[in-house]
């Protein structure tokens, strides 16, 4: 009686497990990416261009980001 009921028990946390993972999977899936133009900021575009050009990109964005000035801390303390 007692493995009848660990055996149950077992089959119904995969059960819930997965229906938790279809869940989430299913909200993963979404509209796919559009083009950069269209895409709203702090989305994640599909890169293009070579890997050279990729790499430029990126390395003008970070430095882009660097020259930005930082927010100072209220001195108020």
């Amino acid at each position: 009686m007692r493995v009848v009921f660990g055996v149950l028990s077992l089959l119904v946390v995969v059960a819930i497990v997965g229906i938790l993972a279809k869940k989430q999977l299913g909200a993963m899936s979404g509209p796919p990416a559009g083009s950069a133009a269209s895409a709203p900021a702090g989305t994640v575009v599909a890169p293009t261009g070579t890997p050279q050009q990729q790499v430029q990109q990126v390395q003008k964005q970070v430095q882009d980001a660097m020259q930005q000035a930082r927010p100072m801390p209220d001195e108020t303390k």
